[in-house]
């Protein structure tokens, strides 16, 4: 629905396909209690035509035209085949469509066959540790005055509708409800109690991806399961950008093809004035070194933030008795601890 270089709003659709509807199947013979290989005779309606749900589809007469008895469609749709083998009509609904929005607006610098769009813009980006729920967008709307308070259902009105709301440490059960009973489209927070998060879903989440679960909002946790501080940094970069526009995605995946869920905050102003950054690209790709911001995504600093202060050569036995390369790093309360470097990911800053 787009073509390269076109500017879009989150809500551009860039794609757009069709997937057929439900099929309803009609025994006409049974209904009028006719031979098999009659039923085309008796069809009002052919291959091929619309029909509208409770429409006369069949007819038979009887007693030289006094009763006439009926076949009904239950659907509204198109008679798809009509068969004199099994006396049975198909008749399927309209096709679905299918659409795919821009997600965050921007410019679109490549157009993908069959699938999409690739669409660019300048944000800024923040990845939390676990989500659930799919794409939504919104303005981003402050809750907590700091990054250890509780976010509670008193905390929230009517005035939350259509905001993504950011919370502090902790989101309650109660807390959740009350953000879908008032409209929200979403919550960013530091942590929850699993316990609190099954009840939210109805079932326990195991281990696949997340980002489909059928719920009215998308919740997205920053630091882990718990009471848990949302990291300063974090905090105050959403506080900057309080009520702003934004766009939120709790897909996560832990396993191969690591997902996160994601806060993408657009930034249009400074379109003009950004372009590649040689420094960057090359911090990026020569990945860990001393000094480079990490967090630690495994037990038993799972979310803690700081930066690589040594890399050891030589292999390192740990508790699982397994040897792997580790790193050391300085946690941002200045304690120094060792950790394997598969369970850390670059911060890019």
């Amino acid at each position: 629905m787009v073509k390269k270089g076109d500017n879009v709003k989150a809500d551009t659709i860039v794609a757009r396909t069709f997937i057929p509807g439900d099929v309803h199947v009609v025994n006409i013979s049974g209904l009028l209690g006719i031979d098999a290989w009659e039923t085309s005779e008796y069809m009002v309606k052919r291959e091929g035509e619309e029909v509208k749900e409770e429409e006369p589809i069949a007819m038979i007469k009887s007693f030289f035209g006094l009763f006439k008895r009926y076949a009904f469609a239950p659907a509204s749709g198109t008679v798809e085949r009509i068969s004199d083998i099994t006396g049975q009509v198909l008749i399927r609904e309209s096709q679905i469509p299918l659409e795919v929005d821009a997600y965050i607006p921007g410019k679109v610098v490549e157009t993908l066959s069959n699938e999409g769009a690739t669409i660019e813009t300048p944000a800024a980006f923040i990845q939390g540790i676990f989500g659930i729920g799919g794409e939504r967008k919104g303005k981003l709307m402050m809750i907590a005055e700091n990054p250890n308070e509780v976010l509670t259902a008193k905390q929230l009105e009517s005035k939350c509708n259509g905001r993504i709301l950011v919370g502090g440490a902790l989101v309650t059960s109660d807390a959740l409800q009350k953000a879908v009973k008032v409209g929200a489209k979403g919550i960013v927070v530091g942590g929850i109690d699993d316990q609190d998060l099954t009840s939210f879903l109805g079932y326990q989440i195991g281990i696949a991806i997340t980002g489909e679960e059928d719920i009215p909002l998308t919740l997205i946790i920053t630091e882990g399961f718990g009471e848990m501080g949302m990291s300063e940094k974090t905090f105050s970069l959403l506080r900057e950008f309080d009520g702003k526009y934004a766009s939120i995605n709790g897909a996560t995946q832990i396993r191969a093809g690591v997902m996160r869920p994601e806060i993408v905050i657009p930034r249009p102003e400074l379109t003009e004035k950004i372009g590649d950054s040689e420094e960057k690209k090359k911090f990026l790709e020569q990945g860990l070194s001393p000094g480079t911001p990490i967090r630690i995504i495994r037990k038993p600093y799972f979310g803690a933030l700081g930066v690589v202060s040594k890399l050891p050569i030589p292999l390192q036995t740990i508790e699982t008795e397994s040897d792997v390369r580790v790193l050391e790093a300085e946690l941002a309360d200045g304690k120094r601890v060792i950790v394997p470097r598969a369970n850390v990911e670059i911060i890019e800053e």
